[in-house]
């Protein structure tokens, strides 16, 4: 009985503690979500969000939305749920964006949990959870980025319906197969990318057969394989309606996400440069080693490091470990989840911009292998006795604590942090792309209003106050409101807004405003009454 206690109030104790952290970031979001600024896409996305629900409305009759921009190659359930809110609750909808946001974010964070737990216990679920929440990939994007955190929610719930299945395998229940179909849906429905999902079920179902051949023979493996595939293949006619709901232009041509692969896998747009390693690269050239660099450099060390040392147990634990065959091909799948994206876009080199934003929805299975290496350290440790299980249980405490108080001084531009080796966002900022997506607008904005406030009397009068602006235009004229106006001009402006990005020029003027995080500052705003400068960008760009 004192055996069994003592193995249980650890576990209890995990799993409360789990729940804490989920309640407490739940709070720390509701408190903070309207500190995020807007960005490049908010606007886009609003209106497509408008046009699904139009189109739903209308009985599937407006088609407006198939013709809007390019964002019909992508899903759109998060702004179809988000303008359909609008139209219910009384919140801004960039508010109510941000707020969504911030919810699907969470949910994935509970997801993330559940998978840990079932992969490893409550412990593991625990450091998965833990660790997920100091990834400033994931939760620096969960407010704000209306593409990729959403659709990294979807591949944490495709990954947990596998690792259930795999556990009842070969005969998983109709709700996990139901579970299961609802994820492939709103994944592949979110962006197309999600079919890459399918080289991770592969990978984990090849190893398991092989294993089960050497066990059972060939013909019994592969009759309880095709019995498990059958039975997953029963939710594909859900998945298909999920992925219709969420991506309408997916079902109304068969071969319409095919197309959308396609036209992905071209680059579309007029090439830019971006700032890697010190020097503007054109997005198109971007060396092999920009993702990997840039998730040594981005994630937190203490993640990188129970990651890194989770995919060498993985490994090693699914092709040569003693463990049960569907545990192994566990294993298998979350490894493939966590490198497979990052290993394909080595080897195929495509266009890369706006750092890692694109390879959000790989952190949670970074978080999962780093969950599964802090529990088998945990595991060492308790049978190492008391002081070694109280030495892990500081070093981890330790290890998610300075970079969640890192995330405090940077908030709400923590999707900007960089670790440690590079020297911080300090060091990062003569080398990398911080604040690519002008989030520090909102606070620059706020703070020129206060100082037109404060010094009104000597300003212009009858008129709105026009301001130059290098970043994105339609934030920063949200952001400042009706009494001002966003130009290019630089001749007759009356302040000028600039982020503090290589592209930007540095005027030669007083500084009324900046933008400061750790010494770092993410943007400006001069007062350029009676003076006069070239461009709002800098010579060359």
């Amino acid at each position: 009985m004192r055996i069994l206690l003592s193995d249980r109030l650890p576990r209890a104790f995990a799993d409360r503690l789990a729940l804490l952290l989920i309640v407490a970031v739940s709070l720390i979001g509701l408190w903070t979500y309207h500190d995020y600024g807007l960005g490049w896409d908010d606007f886009t996305h609003s209106q497509y969000g408008d046009l699904l629900l139009r189109y739903f409305a209308s009985g599937l009759t407006s088609q407006r939305v198939f013709s809007f921009v390019n964002l019909y190659y992508y899903g759109g359930s998060f702004d179809l749920v988000a303008a359909w809110l609008g139209k219910h609750l009384p919140i801004d909808i960039f508010d109510l964006r941000r707020l969504l946001g911030g919810m699907v974010g969470i949910l994935g964070m509970v997801i993330v949990w559940r998978t840990g737990r079932r992969l490893g216990g409550p412990v593991c679920g625990l450091m998965a959870l833990c660790l997920l929440a100091i990834c400033p990939l994931y939760y620096g994007h969960m407010f704000m980025n209306a593409k990729d955190a959403p659709f990294a929610v979807a591949v944490a719930a495709l990954v947990y319906s596998l690792v259930r299945a795999l556990d009842e395998f070969p005969r998983p229940t109709w709700r996990t197969v139901a579970i299961f179909a609802v994820a492939l849906g709103f994944t592949i429905g979110t962006r197309v990318l999600g079919a890459i999902s399918v080289v991770y079920l592969t990978a984990a179902l090849a190893l398991l057969l092989l294993v089960e051949w050497r066990r059972l023979g060939l013909k019994a493996a592969a009759g309880r394989m095709a019995t498990f595939i059958g039975l997953l293949a029963l939710g594909l006619p859900m998945a298909y309606l999920i992925m219709g709901l969420a991506w309408p232009w997916s079902v109304i041509e068969p071969l319409n996400p095919i197309h959308a692969l396609t036209y992905y896998s071209h680059f579309w747009e007029v090439p830019w440069r971006e700032l890697y390693e010190g020097r503007p690269v054109l997005v198109p050239d971007m060396p092999r080693t920009y993702v990997p660099t840039l998730f040594a450099v981005q994630m937190p060390e203490f993640f990188l490091a129970l990651a890194v040392a989770g995919m060498g147990g993985a490994l090693v634990a699914s092709l040569f470990g003693k463990a049960s065959p569907n545990r192994r091909a566990q294993l298998m799948l979350v490894l493939t989840a966590a490198l497979f994206p990052i290993l394909l876009t080595v080897v195929t080199r495509p266009v890369m911009y706006n750092g890692i934003r694109h390879f959000v929805f790989v952190t949670p299975a970074l978080a999962l292998l780093g969950g599964l290496a802090g529990n088998w350290a945990w595991s060492w440790a308790v049978r190492h006795g008391e002081t070694a299980r109280a030495a892990f249980a500081g070093i981890f405490a330790l290890g998610i604590l300075l970079p969640a108080n890192e995330f405090a001084q940077l908030h709400p531009l923590q999707y900007t942090y960089y670790n440690h080796i590079v020297g911080g966002v300090r060091g990062a900022e003569p080398m990398f792309m911080l604040d690519y997506w002008g989030l520090a607008f909102k606070q620059a904005t706020a703070e020129l209003d206060e100082y037109v406030e404060e010094h009104r009397r000597s300003l212009p009068q009858g008129r709105k106050f026009r301001v130059a602006v290098c970043g994105p235009h339609r934030a920063a004229a949200a952001e400042l409101g009706p009494r001002y106006e966003t130009t290019y001009d630089t001749h007759n402006a009356d302040f000028a807004l600039m982020l503090d990005e290589f592209y930007c020029a540095k005027v030669q003027a007083p500084v009324i405003v900046k933008v400061e995080r750790d010494g770092v500052v993410f943007a400006r705003v001069y007062d350029v009454r009676g003076r006069s400068f070239p461009s709002v960008f800098a010579s060359g760009q």
